[in-house]
């Protein structure tokens, strides 16, 4: 069986994989409006979002109707939170603060079914449009269709970088620019050199090890090209309040002008 997951066929392709953060907005109408806005997958937030699993869940169900990947971030090494997000329908699993190989390999043991891992089968789920299924024709392609990425927020993770990309069955290094250049001492000096220089570390070792970087916390149109231009193609190009606000304020502005 295949289960389809569009962000990876992306990224697959070479192509950029395009993602919108979804936090502000709770109703099921999000998924097929950003699908129509030509993104690939939306990014769930459990690690800052008020999302409820159960709203989470309903989301995933929506864009796997709206033909875009659900994928979720949850808190730093919750998996039992990220294999029921899987099980509710989610594509992809983002696991923030990764910092060692050793903790790649954990994500992957949790996340995947064996013989790659040890996630617990679960009955009939939505990325099968709850059919019956073959448990085993299943879980091959369950495997094959997840995408597990990992974000490098650190200056240990950026050292890291290529042990982290080596761990069989991480699929993908993005970088999370808030957090790294806060430890870095450098709060939102999102083109400092030493961001630059993290990420040619880290697409360097993405390429190294045949996964895929990506680019997360830099919204500015310039410094976002110039990351892209240097190799990321998973791209997290902004958040659902961040995008209402700025349309919404222009408007304001266009009209209150007008007076």
């Amino acid at each position: 069986m295949e289960i389809r997951n569009k962000a990876r066929e992306r990224l697959a392709k070479g192509e950029l994989a395009l993602g919108v953060g979804i936090r502000a907005v709770r109703t099921v109408e999000i998924a097929k409006m950003m699908k129509t806005c030509g993104y690939d997958w939306i990014f769930i937030d459990l690690e800052h979002g008020p999302f409820s699993i159960e709203t989470a869940t309903s989301l995933c169900v929506a864009a796997l109707d709206a033909d875009i990947a659900p994928i979720v971030r949850v808190p730093f090494m919750q998996h039992h939170m990220a294999t029921r997000m899987l099980d509710g329908g989610a594509l992809g699993i983002v696991m923030p603060h990764v910092d060692t190989p050793e903790q790649a390999r954990d994500i992957v043991a949790h996340l995947k079914y064996p013989p790659q891992g040890h996630r617990s089968l679960a009955g009939a789920q939505a990325i099968a449009d709850f059919r019956p299924v073959q448990i085993g024709e299943f879980a091959e392609a369950a495997n094959r269709a997840l995408l597990t990425v990992v974000m490098l927020e650190t200056p240990t993770a950026v050292a890291n970088a290529a042990a982290i990309a080596a761990v069989p069955g991480i699929d993908a290094l993005l970088i999370g620019t808030n957090d790294l250049a806060a430890a870095m001492g450098i709060p939102g000096e999102f083109g400092h050199a030493r961001i630059v220089a993290a990420y040619e570390s880290v697409i360097a070792a993405c390429r190294q090890a045949n996964k895929w970087p990506g680019v997360g916390g830099v919204y500015t149109e310039e410094l976002l090209q110039r990351y892209v231009g240097m190799g990321a193609k998973l791209v997290l190009t902004g958040g659902d309040s961040g995008f209402l606000m700025a349309a919404a304020g222009a408007r304001a502005a266009v009209v209150r002008g007008w007076q």
